[in-house]
């Protein structure tokens, strides 16, 4: 909360360099590691473009760097899913791995094929985990390589500069005034689906915490 607040701050701290590597060790743990599940890949790639217009980061470095760590993330994920197999469908419930999960990607690569691997970029969580499907099924690689750089581009390159663009469109005395709202705004707001899908997986564990009742699984 406080880099949102403050992100000048940090940024000058760690140095632009350290904070763009920062940025892209996030997307690639989001787009291939199975525990980067939870990340905030559209908020920070909105944020990031936000920060970019503001000159925290050079536009020209951030962009590719994102398509480029989204890209080697899916690979990963995908050489992980491959390396498991189908067994991977029946692992145990973890801190971590959560089979759901990794079920409603199956649901969405068994639905719409191939292209999952584009539209999963636009979905939290399944993103994480459609690659991992794609390996564990034997998804021919040309056509996964194929469809991530596609996916990678569509939502690394075209969220990051959407956050760019937006703030080109907002007046400089506005942008300056209201800056941190509009951070606050564009790193929250994409967000809420993934507090409503951690709500809903989770909803009756929280529930019987709160009421001190042991939860039944």
């Amino acid at each position: 909360m406080d880099f949102l607040l403050h992100p000048d701050k940090y940024i000058e701290l760690l140095g632009p360099t350290v904070a763009l590597l920062v940025i892209w060790a996030i997307v690639f743990a989001e787009s291939g590691l199975f525990f980067g599940f939870f990340l905030p890949g559209d908020s920070l790639l909105l944020t990031a473009g936000l920060l970019a217009y503001k000159g925290f980061f050079n536009i020209w470095f951030l962009v590719p760097g994102i398509v480029i760590a989204a890209i080697i993330g899916d690979n990963v994920g995908y050489w992980f899913g491959q390396l498991v197999g189908p067994p991977i469908f029946s692992r145990p419930k973890s801190r971590f791995f959560k089979p759901q999960n990794l079920a409603k990607a199956k649901e969405y690569y068994d639905r719409y094929g191939p292209i999952t691997i584009v539209l999963a970029r636009f979905l939290p969580f399944i993103r994480t985990f459609v690659p991992i499907v794609a390996g564990a099924v034997k998804m021919h690689y040309r056509t996964f390589f194929f469809y991530n750089v596609v996916g990678a581009l569509l939502w690394g390159a075209g969220v990051t500069l959407a956050g760019y663009f937006l703030a080109s469109l907002i007046p400089a005395d506005v942008l300056e005034r209201y800056f941190l709202i509009i951070v606050l705004l564009a790193f929250f707001i994409p967000g809420i689906p993934t507090v409503l899908h951690i709500w809903n997986d989770n909803k009756a564990s929280i529930l019987a915490r709160l009421r001190r009742q042991p939860h039944a699984e």
